[in-house]
């Protein structure tokens, strides 16, 4: 008779704070700041494009040199690359998979009637314009690499020309429409992801709250409208 030797594994702390729905919502806060720290950098870099054509290439080459001897060329910029998209896909997976726990725990109807029905409880503001403005960003963000990266879709683009392919870019109708979609996305998304991030990290007290929300409504504003202003000045003509 052959034995059993297997034995039970406990599960790691990473594992159980994963499954929780506290832990799902930690790493969806932390991801949240790692990206926001990210976009905050890229917005003032994307306004050295004021500043003329050489110092804006000039500014793109020197991202590729960060860290130079000690990294070889390219690797910071790599690092950053991989960091954020493991910042995507754990803020993605975990809101999935919390949008999903919060379906399944709402009351369904019953299947014979009752006196008082409990009611289908519906999705606040606040959860459907995060979901729906995750989804825009994530369609964004394939768009905007696709753009401006791998220059697939940009018909004028030219490698090692950073400054005449983002104008080629906002130089199009198209171009611009999936900006400003995405960019009025993301400041709803910064918005209400910055205060539930605060409160999830318990950063959250009855006397910082109006602090809180004047800071998130800040983050948000000066995000929109630095990333929005290069479009529009190349739409008018400032930027050309």
């Amino acid at each position: 008779m052959a034995l059993d030797t297997r034995t039970d594994r406990r599960p790691s702390f990473a594992g159980l704070l994963w499954r929780s729905t506290v832990g799902k919502k930690t790493a969806m806060a932390v991801s949240g700041i790692v990206m926001l720290l990210y976009l905050v950098v890229h917005m003032l870099g994307n306004l050295k494009i004021f500043f003329g054509a050489a110092d804006f290439d000039a500014y793109a080459a020197w991202l590729r040199t960060i860290g130079e001897p000690f990294l070889h060329h390219e690797w910071f910029l790599w690092i950053a690359r991989v960091v954020l998209l493991a910042a995507v896909v754990v803020h993605a997976v975990a809101a999935y998979q919390l949008s999903r726990r919060d379906i399944a725990a709402r009351p369904t109807k019953y299947a014979r009637p009752s006196p008082r029905p409990r009611p289908r409880r519906r999705p606040s503001y606040a959860t459907r314009t995060m979901r729906w403005g995750g989804v825009i960003l994530g369609l964004f963000l394939v768009w905007h690499i696709l753009d401006l990266t791998t220059l697939t879709v940009n018909p004028r683009a030219e490698a090692g020309h950073p400054y005449a392919n983002v104008v080629a870019t906002f130089s199009t109708w198209y171009g611009n429409t999936v900006y400003v979609v995405a960019m009025l996305a993301l400041g709803l998304h910064i918005r209400h992801g910055f205060w539930s991030a605060a409160q999830t990290l318990g950063a959250g007290r009855p006397g910082r709250d109006r602090t809180l929300k004047t800071l998130a409504n800040t983050l948000a504003a000066a995000l929109t409208l630095g990333f929005l202003a290069v479009p529009v000045s190349v739409l008018t003509g400032v930027v050309s």
